[in-house]
Order: C-alpha cells, then structure tokens, then sequence
C-alpha cells in the first residue's frame, strides 16, 4: 500500500518555499533550522510507519538543525476502488493482500505491526482520509502536540491493533496526549480540519505524489531534493551534507547503557528497530542488548516490542 516509486528528478532544484505552509503558529526553533525534511505520508502507511525509526534517529543526532514537518497525502480516498498496482493490493481479497503486505514490509523495515488490523477493518474502513483530517485537527491546536498525535495514530493502527479511522479513537489519543478535545472535535466536524487537509492534498498532487513516503529536503536557500520511497540514514546524511556543506553539527550516540536510556527518555517509547537503527546494529542484537538492563522494561507490540524506561 505504499513505497511506489515515482517518476520525479532527484537532482537539485530550486523549490518554491512559500508553497509549504505547516502551521499557523510560528515554530519555536525557526531560527535554529538548516534543513527541512518535509514527510508526504499518511498515517496508515505502512513504509511511512517504517520511516520512522530514521526520523526518530535524525532527531537525535541532528536536534534542531533538522526541521521535520509532516504533509498529508491521503493514502487511500476509497477503498472500495483503490489498486496498488505495486503491491498487487485491490479487488475482493483486498484486505488479505493488504495484512500479507504489511507482514512482509515489516520483515524489511523492522517496525512491529499486526496485520490483523487490516481483518478487522473489513467492518466498516472505506478510507485513510479521516485519520489525516485528525491530524489537521490536531495541528490546527498545536504543531508539537500534533507531532506526538501522527505518532500515536501510528502506533495504534500499526503494532497496537486499533483502528484510527473512527473518530471515538481519535479523540482518546487526543486527550491522552494533551489536546482541546472539544476544540478538537468541533474543527472535524465543522470541516475546518478537512479543508487543511485538502490543502494539503492539492499541494502532494500538485508535485505528482502518489507514493508514501516522499521525503522533499531543501536548505534555507530553497535548494533541495525529492526522495522517493524509504530511504536508510546514510541517504538523509549525504543529502543534509550536500544541502549545507558538512556544516551540521552531530550528536554522538555510543552503545552504552547511558545513551540507550538518554534516547528512551527522549522520545519516552521505543521500538526495538529504533534502537537498531540509532546504533547501527540489527534488530536481535538490539533486542539482546534491551533485554539484558534492568532500567528499561518490554511492552509487547504486535511482531515485536517497544521499550519505556522502568
């Protein structure tokens, strides 16, 4: 259901920073940013959900010199109608082809899932656009908390088993990390957050995005880059290099007990892949390492676990 390839330039190119319009309320750290690495996504995709061990790591090694915003691209209008020509997903056994992709993806990008979910979404799941109109909701209150928010609508649907398309889920993610939810609810159903995301729809398609993620990078010059699909570290690495001339400067992350719960602290839950991808090691050896301290404790999490200091 995601990671199709798109035919899009790869080189350097000046792009049109007034198109890009995150949030309302001025970021904090606007100053302090070198890069910005834009994600087109949804939060039902699947290789979007297996990004995110490399965003988390980028902001760890990075801080603020990498600013991360998040475009949403709606996945999937009608499910009904929807073909994934790549993935070979469409058609009356669409949700079986759908559970046996994400398994498969997950052997490839090592986040937990359950693809169970996508059984139990044969009830009443028509579409991905509600889940990115929360998200629009959300950040229509507070771009941080609207962050944590996409987070969360991950995790649930992914390696939690719940389904993010129902507004009573929506709202008990909302009030679990701190949002209005009055306000909340009142911006979907006013259809002030689906004009947001519309917004966002028409600029994704107006750069010929079909495929999730797509990652845009670009320099306070404008000049930047497309990235088709999921992309590993060391790509991010090279293009941030490129975009500022080695200049940014990096956080050092050693695997030790000190740094594996500073990253934990830092992000308050993660998955086993996470820590693989901060210290370059594979997935069992994380887990090894993980499971032998005595500071953090496991959380099953469909496939596989996520990690919270004890």
């Amino acid at each position: 259901m995601n990671n199709i390839e798109l035919k899009k330039p790869t080189e350097l190119e000046d792009l049109k920073t007034e198109t890009i319009k995150i949030s309302d309320k001025k970021d904090e750290n606007e100053q302090d940013w070198q890069i910005e690495l834009i994600s087109y996504t949804d939060p039902y995709c699947t290789w979007c959900w297996g990004s995110e061990p490399i965003l988390r790591k980028i902001k760890a090694i990075y801080g603020d010199q990498v600013k991360i915003s998040f475009i949403m691209g709606g996945l999937v209008e009608n499910f009904d109608t929807f073909y994934d020509l790549h993935n070979n997903i469409g058609g009356p056994r669409k949700f079986e082809q759908g559970a046996a992709h994400w398994a498969e993806a997950s052997g490839r990008h090592g986040q937990p899932v359950d693809n169970q979910l996508m059984f139990d979404l044969k009830k009443d799941f028509r579409s991905t656009y509600p889940a990115n109109i929360a998200y629009k909701a959300a950040q229509m209150q507070d771009q941080e908390l609207a962050d944590k928010f996409l987070r969360r609508m991950r995790e649930f649907t992914s390696a939690e088993r719940r389904i993010i398309h129902e507004i009573e889920v929506q709202v008990e993610l909302a009030e679990e990390i701190g949002l209005n939810n009055e306000k909340f609810v009142r911006d979907i159903k006013s259809g002030e957050a689906e004009k947001k995301f519309l917004e966002d729809l028409k600029l994704t398609r107006s750069f010929g995005i079909h495929g999730f993620p797509t990652f845009q990078v670009k320099n306070k010059e404008g000049k930047g880059q497309f990235l088709n699909g999921w992309q590993n570290y060391q790509t991010f690495e090279r293009v941030f290099q490129k975009l500022t001339g080695n200049s940014l400067k990096k956080e050092k992350y050693y695997l030790k007990e000190k740094d594996v719960l500073r990253f934990i602290k830092k992000f308050e839950k993660v998955s086993t892949q996470e820590i693989a991808i901060l210290f370059d090691i594979d997935r069992y050896a994380a887990y090894k390492y993980l499971n032998k301290l005595k500071t953090v404790r496991k959380i099953e999490a469909g496939n596989d676990y996520f990690w919270v200091l004890t």
